[in-house]
């Protein structure tokens, strides 16, 4: 039996929602808004809301989410709000929609929409943030929150990378900060694929060298709804 997956991803900036079939074709138009703000969860909870009731029918519900998620609970959305932290988001919604529901790390999606299933695979989110997941043969590896840990200066890869460092030092200077990070992390990780995705994915120029110029790849941005699906058949349960 096919079913149709509200597949949502929640951002610091935009809010995007489709619906999709099994087979990942559309089942619905593609929405996207700006993320309400101030970014409370009494705020983001009635736009998913409004979302979910506006696009059509759906059996079940994906939502990637920048934060950590344990149990269907958020941990410190910090470009969202400070009382995200300790919110039961996948139990409101699911006492509101009354729809089986799993939620996830947005960047714990976006990969699971990437990978390939084979070797050490790093994913990376470039937007608002710095989002990151790591899978090991198609297994996630949870709560990788690599954009709060110290990279440069005393400064984290979200100090860096994230859309206020690249306002403040434009393209060219935050391309050659990311060429840098690429390398830092393959010598963290061993990683036999680093996917980039996120929003500013799309800014990324740059000239790999040869030991990597294989190893990396980037990626829509619509993976983070996409992978909507993949969560749907992976083992990740709202954790």
């Amino acid at each position: 039996m096919s079913l149709l997956t509200l597949a949502i991803d929640v951002g610091g900036s935009s809010i995007k929602a489709i619906i999709l079939q099994d087979d990942g074709t559309n089942a619905s138009a593609r929405s996207l808004i700006h993320t309400p703000h101030p970014a409370t969860p009494d705020a983001i909870v009635a736009t998913l809301i409004d979302l979910s009731t506006k696009l059509g029918e759906y059996d079940r519900i994906s939502i990637g989410f920048p934060s950590v998620v344990e149990n269907g609970v958020t941990r410190g959305a910090i470009n969202l709000h400070p009382d995200w932290d300790g919110f039961p988001l996948a139990q409101v919604l699911q006492n509101k929609l009354d729809k089986p529901i799993r939620i996830a790390n947005d960047a714990d999606v976006q990969g699971c929409g990437a990978i390939s299933g084979q070797g050490v695979e790093l994913v990376i989110t470039l937007g608002t943030g710095f989002g990151s997941s790591l899978f090991l043969n198609g297994e996630l590896l949870p709560n990788l929150e690599l954009g709060q840990h110290i990279w440069c200066n005393r400064n984290t890869y979200e100090d860096c990378l994230g859309q206020t460092a690249l306002e403040h030092v434009g393209i060219e200077v935050w391309n050659m900060r990311l060429l840098e990070a690429i390398a830092t992390l393959y010598k963290l990780f061993n990683y036999d694929k680093l996917y980039i995705g996120g929003g500013n994915a799309r800014l990324v120029k740059l000239a790999l060298p040869p030991n990597l110029s294989d190893k990396v790849a980037i990626v829509s941005n619509d993976l983070g709804l996409i992978g909507g699906l993949a969560l749907w058949r992976s083992g990740i349960q709202n954790k």
